[in-house]
């Protein structure tokens, strides 16, 4: 709400000081102002890749909700919102990179790269894998096995489980969690 005060105050300033302190009404106005705005910047940085726009965009609008202060000028705020955004995408995109790295390792260490000739050690490994697979849940198993064997994308499994895409990446982030603790657990043993 506006005080008579702050009647002829500069709207950005007003918005900005509204924003930082919380105002719920303030982040509506600001996202009525700004979201498409963002957005397009966002299709930009993330180079036409929609998916990776509307994620950093998700996460920009979560920053400036945290992170608000006042601002007394239009362009000083855009440059802000920019930098946050940009941030944002470049963060999304290092987590990605992360994700990809570890999923890569965990699907060498199941289905190794270059076949070789198996020695005992590679046996063992293959037995406990194995073993600890089939003592998941049937469900269980078969997340696993589509994503790391079948090599199936989360979309893919999310639309085949009934689930959300997000969902299913948590749910394979237990399970491999789960499944590395079992193996562990298992080599510790022998």
């Amino acid at each position: 709400m506006t005080t008579p005060h702050e009647a002829g105050a500069n709207p950005i300033t007003v918005l900005t000081r509204r924003l930082a302190a919380g105002e719920e009404a303030a982040f509506r106005e600001f996202h009525a102002q700004y979201f498409d705005r963002l957005h397009q910047f966002l299709i930009v940085v993330a180079r036409g890749k929609e998916h990776e726009a509307r994620e950093a965009l998700q996460e920009t609008l979560v920053r400036v909700a945290r992170y608000a202060r006042a601002f007394d000028d239009e362009a000083a705020f855009w440059c802000w919102l920019k930098a946050v955004a940009r941030n944002a995408s470049r963060d999304a995109g290092r987590k990605r990179t992360r994700y990809a790295a570890l999923l890569q390792t965990f699907a060498n260490f199941i289905r190794p790269a270059a076949p070789t000739a198996p020695s005992a050690d590679d046996d063992r490994l293959t037995a406990v894998i194995d073993e600890c697979l089939a003592e998941l849940a049937p469900d269980d198993r078969a997340l696993l096995q589509g994503k790391y064997l079948a090599g199936a994308t989360v979309n893919e499994l999310s639309i085949r489980e009934g689930l959300t895409p997000k969902a299913v990446e948590s749910r394979l982030l237990r399970l491999r969690r789960d499944l590395r603790e079992r193996v562990l657990a298992k080599l510790r043993q022998s």
